[in-house]
């Protein structure tokens, strides 16, 4: 097949442009599991609100939450923070009472902060959350031993808390170091809940429609997967469009070419090849080769992209959970490779009994008269039904050996679904996954092994194509024995000449001795 290579020289810029275009699809596939993730991890569980730092906070808000945080997070709060009236308006030319109908005095708004200083702040505020909690179940329990479960954030009564105000002020610095230590004890991801859940809070203490900011992030988001989706869609198309373009004209070419060839042949190459073979390296065995380049250049390229991607993705969403994707993957590659042992040698097998076929529907048409007059139907049935036999049993066989290649990839796909859910549910239990990264990590773990399955599908292909591309070399490579000169001369039309030929000898294409030796004649014209 690498003989072939050069007829895909002319199409080298559709191929690169083919190559960029599946970058850009995998790029858009592989994003949007994340923004599924975004929904449901912010959009359904945390309302829309993606910052434990909130946009807005009352007076009273303010000081609870800052009471619970270092000196160095005090001042980051008041470097990213302003104070402002309620008939001060936004950048959306809106007055902060309107935004906030239940706000009472002055606000607290938030600047906008670059994406280092929006991350100190989420962490400054995740961990204050915690660090008052802790304080609120010690106050409620009266005692620092007890275990403390009954107050969690999503219970926590933030007018309770401006009535402790007084109190928690005036607590010793050592206690909140205590509670602000356990308080970073926690998993990063219930941290970060309990910053926003608390932020959602100070939102409702404000008048602040939380549906609202739901229901527009989950639309925000949603909009961007739309327009993914769209530019996904766009790719493979034209990536469809271009491999059909290249494997056309690439098989175009190789059509004229070995046309051109056997126009050359004389009765020594046609020995060699018989018309039945050739008719079908003209015709099927460059159809094999198109359907090679069409499907291969979408699938050749793009299964690994997808494959090396979603690995990367789904690490990026748990670490913990990847010994499942490398299990699905050897199970894969061991049955892809059982599966083409078995059925490599048929699919070799599969073009020379094409060839029989053709050769002997050729002479049965051919002679179809001498048939009838020797009345040796029956032999001629015979025959074709043998051939005919041969090809069916080998088909039936390959395709009995990649028909179940398809149940068991799906069944491993599956199973993986099943594990994944498995074992996510109890990360979520345990607060070390979220579910929507469980989710995340599901579809890029399907994507993952549909790499595989677009691999097994070009399998099916290489194999005939391979012999294909191989018949049509030897055609193209085979010498002539019959060459035009490079320089031929003209006769003179006005002297008629003649053919002599003195002590010749002639011998047929591969026999040990000459059939005649030692042969003078003279040919005249007429």
């Amino acid at each position: 097949m690498i003989k072939l290579t050069k007829y895909l020289k002319p199409f080298i810029f559709g191929l690169l442009l083919a190559v960029m275009l599946l970058f850009v699809q995998a790029v858009c596939d592989l994003n949007l599991p994340n923004y599924m993730s975004d929904i449901v991890n912010t959009g359904i569980q945390k309302s829309g609100i993606e910052h434990a730092a909130p946009e807005a906070l009352s007076e009273n808000g303010m000081t609870l939450i800052t009471t619970f945080m270092t000196a160095g997070e005090k001042q980051l709060v008041k470097d990213n923070y302003f104070l402002a009236s309620l008939s001060d308006k936004n950048t959306a030319g809106k007055t902060y009472g309107s935004v906030y109908p239940k706000a009472i005095g002055l606000l607290y708004i938030k600047s906008k902060p670059d994406e280092v200083a929006q991350e100190k702040l989420d962490t400054a505020f995740e961990t204050a959350t915690w660090t008052l909690i802790n304080i609120m179940r010690e106050m409620q329990d009266g005692n620092p031993d007890a275990e403390k479960t009954e107050l969690s954030v999503g219970s926590f009564d933030i007018t309770q808390g401006y009535e402790y105000l007084p109190m928690l002020e005036k607590i010793s610095k050592e206690a909140i170091s205590a509670a602000r230590e356990e308080a970073l004890q926690n998993d990063s991801i219930i941290l970060e809940q309990g910053g926003t859940m608390l932020a959602g809070l100070f939102y409702k203490e404000l008048g602040a429609d939380v549906g609202t900011m739901a229901t527009s992030y989950i639309l925000k988001v949603g909009l961007k997967m739309l327009a993914i989706a769209l530019l996904g869609g766009v790719a493979t198309v034209s990536v469809s469009f271009i491999s059909s373009k290249i494997a056309a004209g690439a098989a175009r070419n190789l059509r004229r070419d070995i046309f051109n060839k056997i126009e050359r042949f004389s009765n020594n190459e046609f020995d060699k090849f018989s018309t039945a073979s050739l008719i079908t390296r003209c015709t099927n065995d460059i159809t094999q080769i198109q359907m090679l380049l069409m499907i291969g250049i979408r699938m050749v390229f793009y299964a690994p992209i997808m494959a090396t991607g979603g690995t990367i993705m789904a690490m990026r969403k748990s670490t913990s959970m990847s010994w499942i994707i490398a299990a699905a993957c050897v199970a894969l590659i061991g049955i892809l490779l059982v599966i083409m042992a078995i059925a490599m040698p048929k699919f070799k097998i599969m073009q020379k009994l094409i060839d029989k076929l053709n050769l002997v529907s050729r002479e049965n048409l051919s002679g179809l008269m001498v048939i009838r007059a020797f009345g040796t139907r029956e032999h001629e049935r015979s025959r074709f039904q043998a051939a005919n036999r041969d090809m069916t049993e080998t088909n039936l066989f390959v395709t009995r050996v990649m028909v179940f290649m398809m149940p068991v990839i799906m069944m491993i796909m599956n199973g993986v679904t099943l594990l994944i859910i498995w074992v996510g549910a109890h990360q979520i239990a345990e607060s070390a996954m979220q579910v929507g990264d469980m989710m995340a990590f599901m579809q890029y773990a399907i994507q993952i092994i549909f790499s595989f399955l677009m691999l097994s599908l070009i399998f099916v292909f290489i194999p005939r194509a391979a012999v294909a591309a191989e018949r049509i070399a030897q055609v193209l490579e085979t010498p002539e024995s019959v060459v035009d000169p490079e320089n031929p001369k003209t006769f003179n039309r006005n002297k008629k000449g003649f053919v002599e030929f003195k002590n010749v000898c002639f011998r047929y294409s591969g026999a040990e001795e000459d059939a005649l030796s030692a042969i003078t004649f003279t040919a005249k014209p007429g």
